[in-house]
């Protein structure tokens, strides 16, 4: 690397932490997918970010930003193109199968359609116990009673529900199964990939609830992936906010909220629905549609739907700098 080249990685790398302070680290991780055409989907460009333990960050932005690539990238189950997935002492993106296998159990993945993400076929029992079975942890009545143990944990009750098949549930009851199943090999992180989004509103802030119930039971740490501001709030300790494959901004949930930097997630957080049929809302709107990732913008990617974009925003890529303590933003002009 050349000078300018090497003073450009670091800065790009300013809001990273030291290692020892991190559970999860990434850095530079780049997923694309080859469309027709010879073309490539720039679905994930070049991200880094880390996770100390008992965080919840919060991944947020609109549909097609990269956040659910980003978390399958995580777990190597959409392979990057490049970049490094640091988990613990294990670089994920350099395990072989049986390796990366093994590193899984200690990550899991909550999926955000609850009843399609369940073997219809399999009881509810089957469905939770089998990551025991496959591990061989224990005999038959330990998984049993580890398994009635997860569904209570997760307000179902073992009786009514064991020997039924998912088909049977609401998509409540659906995703509390999943997080029972995805408990089962006590895991140290979870990443939840929009697991309210397919739910009614009433059910969402049980499902929240619990998250944070188990998360204080079991000491786990949070991937929380959503395009909801207005949920996350209630979830995260940190926020990032994509755009079409690069981060936008991160900070703590306050700071984000109370003075978002970058003129999308200002945006974002104007969108919010505020339940008070008396506050008068100031709406920040966002002009034309997002670009193709087949094609995105030179410059800064959001620069085609910003009001505050220059010519310096078409020329130069915006890297991410600190505008107030722990809220890191990458624009050319953020806001005061």
């Amino acid at each position: 690397l050349n000078s300018e080249e090497s003073e450009l990685t670091m800065t790009n790398h300013a809001h990273l932490r030291k290692d020892s302070e991190v559970l999860l680290r990434v850095e530079d991780l780049v997923v694309e997918f080859k469309v027709p055409g010879n073309k490539v989907v720039n679905a994930v460009s070049s991200v880094s970010f880390d996770v100390k333990e008992g965080e919840t960050l919060a991944v947020v932005g609109e549909s097609g930003c990269g956040k659910t690539t980003l978390g399958k990238a995580l777990l190597q189950i959409q392979r990057p193109k490049s970049g490094t997935v640091r988990f613990e002492e294990n670089e994920l993106t350099s395990l072989s199968k049986s390796d990366l296998r093994s590193a899984r159990t200690s990550i899991q993945m909550i999926f955000q359609d609850p009843i399609s993400s369940l073997d219809p076929r399999m009881t509810v029992r089957q469905i939770v116990e089998e990551p025991l079975w496959i591990w061989s942890k224990g005999n038959e009545n330990e998984r049993l009673e580890k398994v009635k143990t997860l569904l209570n944990n997760v307000g179902l009750d073992p009786e009514l529900v064991l020997d039924r098949k998912s088909y049977e549930f609401s998509g409540g009851q659906c995703q509390r199964i999943s997080i029972a199943r995805s408990l089962a090999l006590e895991p140290k992180m979870l990443i939840c990939d929009e697991p309210v989004s397919a739910l009614d509103v009433s059910i969402q802030a049980q499902i929240l609830n619990l998250l944070n119930d188990m998360k204080d039971r079991y000491g786990l740490t949070l991937i929380f992936i959503s395009h909801d501001l207005s949920v996350v709030k209630a979830i995260s300790t940190r926020i990032m906010v994509m755009y079409l494959g690069k981060v936008c901004e991160i900070g703590t949930t306050e700071s984000i909220y109370s003075k978002p930097a970058h003129h999308y997630t200002a945006a974002l957080i104007s969108s919010v629905p505020v339940p008070d049929p008396t506050h008068k809302a100031e709406r920040t709107p966002i002009t034309g549609e997002p670009p193709s990732p087949v094609d995105p913008p030179s410059g800064c990617r959001f620069r085609t739907r910003c009001p505050a974009a220059t010519e310096l925003c078409a020329t130069e890529e915006p890297m991410l700098r600190e505008v107030s303590d722990g809220q890191f933003v990458a624009c050319h002009y953020p806001r005061a």
